[in-house]
């Protein structure tokens, strides 16, 4: 099976291309949430490093956030009109599970992926890699960065990654003290989203283009305003 994965959730924007869960090929990009206009030429870069053709492929996976509403919109749009041209489905997938699955290792432990929400909030939730999952501990939501963190078990080291880190990590050391551990891996995801999505297209769980949704967990400034 050859899946296609985008993530634009965030200002990093990237694609990967598998084939049976190896990679094929990789791109990504700083967008600062201009994914539009990098999105397309960065498709073509990637299908010519792979020596593929977008008719190839089997199934597509998509980053359906949370993040950037305006790069979740860009996203899913992308997806959906490949799928509706081609008739395949999509899988849609937390990029949240997605910054988790990068830090699983062979060994149980606790991942932290935290998304920086603006207007004092952030995305996250709190996963432990158990076997060749991921057990969800605490609920993928939006928090306040206190709630969220007085929540979190003080004894266990725990492993941060996101663009939260970078802005709440006093405030995480406050919390856990030297269990903090945070991650200096880059945050392109596709790759990530897209093994995520390659199980979900096996089990049969992929959806049609029409029935694609995001994953906002809070309402956009727009509807806000009404």
């Amino acid at each position: 099976m050859i899946v296609l994965a985008l993530d634009t959730t965030g200002p990093s924007g990237s694609l990967a291309l598998l084939e049976d869960r190896r990679l094929l090929a990789e791109t990504g990009f700083e967008a600062q949430l201009n994914h539009s206009e990098k999105l397309l030429a960065s498709l073509d870069y990637l299908l010519k490093t792979a020596g593929r053709d977008i008719r190839e492929v089997d199934g597509f996976s998509v980053a359906a956030g949370p993040g950037s509403f305006t790069g979740i919109r860009i996203g899913l749009a992308t997806v959906k009109s490949f799928a509706f041209a081609s008739g395949r489905p999509v899988a849609a997938v937390s990029s949240l599970e997605a910054l988790a699955l990068k830090l699983k290792g062979g060994q149980s432990r606790l991942l932290c992926p935290l998304i920086d929400a603006k207007k004092g909030e952030i995305f996250a939730a709190l996963f432990e890699a158990k076997g060749d999952g991921l057990a969800e501990i605490l609920p993928q939501a939006a928090w306040t960065p206190d709630d969220f963190l007085a929540r979190l078990p003080s004894k266990r080291i725990i492993h941060f990654i996101g663009t939260g880190v970078r802005v709440f990590s006093e405030r995480i050391r406050s919390y856990l003290k030297d269990k903090a551990r945070f991650s200096r891996r880059s945050l392109f995801i596709a790759h990530e989203v897209g093994l995520l999505g390659d199980d979900r297209l096996r089990a049969g769980k992929g959806l049609p283009a029409a029935e694609v949704k995001p994953l906002y967990f809070r309402r956009s400034q727009a509807e806000e305003r009404h």
